[in-house]
């Protein structure tokens, strides 16, 4: 059940009703809005990740992580950002319940960065009211190449900005962390400054579990 602090349904669906607006400027999948055929297993996958989605923003969030963009291990199939199918189908994931994959790949897609980021979560006692977005909301990918990531443009991160601003309006009482110095700036483009942590990614995982656990600790105390 969700708090009386979380934002409203209504507000939460307006919310995903504007992730349908992805920019064009360079090859970009929108996993809310559209059907990936090499890997999607029916033609409502787009509509299951709007509700999983749906459930992850229902919470009273306490913090929020911004990564930089979606990739297509995580987001572009499970929908939610640091998140993998893996991770969903193990019952992982708080708020979000799943009983059917939404891939045809042999094996559900694993990310590493996501399993750190919710183990890390999970440990410091974080999860059930952490929120996980991106500066870019949308997977950005080589063209042809839906299952690979590239850095969003200069032009994709002004066009996610509002996306993003109105992520963080849903959640005014949450604490906003950056994973990564490409989050950290998108952040800063909205005149926010925050803590940034280490990327897990490339060797970073250690690193970004020390910086969320200090971060805890000073919080508590």
């Amino acid at each position: 059940m969700s708090s009386a602090n979380a934002p409203s349904p209504a507000r939460i669906d307006a919310f995903i009703a504007r992730l349908r607006d992805a920019p064009s400027i360079a090859p970009v999948f929108n996993p809310w809005y559209q059907r990936d055929p090499g890997t999607d297993v029916e033609a409502q996958a787009p509509a299951a990740r709007r509700e999983r989605l749906a459930a992850h923003l229902d919470c009273d969030a306490a913090v929020l992580l911004v990564g930089e963009a979606a990739g297509y291990q995580g987001a572009h199939v499970s929908g939610m950002a640091f998140t993998s199918e893996r991770l969903l189908l193990e019952g992982a994931i708080p708020r979000v319940c799943v009983d059917a994959r939404l891939s045809t790949r042999a094996r559900p897609w694993s990310e590493p960065s996501a399993t750190t980021v919710w183990g890390a979560l999970t440990q410091l006692g974080l999860a059930d009211r952490a929120v996980l977005w991106n500066c870019f909301a949308w997977h950005p990918h080589r063209a042809g190449e839906l299952q690979s990531n590239r850095t969003p443009t200069r032009e994709e991160y002004v066009h996610g900005l509002p996306v993003l601003a109105a992520l963080c309006a849903l959640y005014p009482r949450a604490h906003v962390l950056a994973v990564g110095k490409g989050a950290a700036a998108g952040l800063a483009a909205l005149g926010r400054s925050v803590l940034c942590l280490r990327h897990p990614s490339m060797g970073g995982a250690t690193a970004f579990r020390d910086g969320l656990a200090a971060w805890a600790r000073g919080r508590e105390g």
